[in-house]
């Protein structure tokens, strides 16, 4: 897993400096720890100078030039199968209906082509 600082915040769009040869690939989840919890984001483009533009799943109340950015090495996944049925999620997957986890055998990357009839 690549770690990168934070190199400019404008609104939810962060980009973020990798090492050379370390830049994630595109959509790859980068988490950023921030106030004792972290950020979600997605790695849109590879902008040159070793940056990466991403876009903040989350508000970035708090994030400064310089956070430490941390690259998951997989894409967003969220749970797929009857265990989804009538529950409720935010865009990282994660249940917001309060209804406690979600027992899903199975999850896939949000892009990823659609499955067919």
């Amino acid at each position: 897993m690549a770690k990168g600082k934070v190199a400019q915040v404008i609104g939810t769009v962060v980009d973020i400096e990798f090492p050379p040869d370390e830049l994630p690939a595109l959509y790859n989840a980068i988490e950023i720890p921030v106030n004792g919890g972290k950020i979600v984001l997605e790695a849109q483009e590879h902008v040159g100078n070793n940056w990466v533009r991403c876009l903040a799943l989350a508000s970035t109340d708090g994030l400064t030039r310089g956070n430490e950015a941390i690259d998951t090495g997989v894409a967003l996944s969220v749970p797929v199968g009857r265990a989804t049925l009538g529950r409720l999620f935010n865009v990282m997957g994660e249940p917001i209906d309060n209804l406690g986890p979600v027992d899903a055998a199975e999850y896939l990357p949000i892009h990823r082509p659609p499955p067919s009839f």
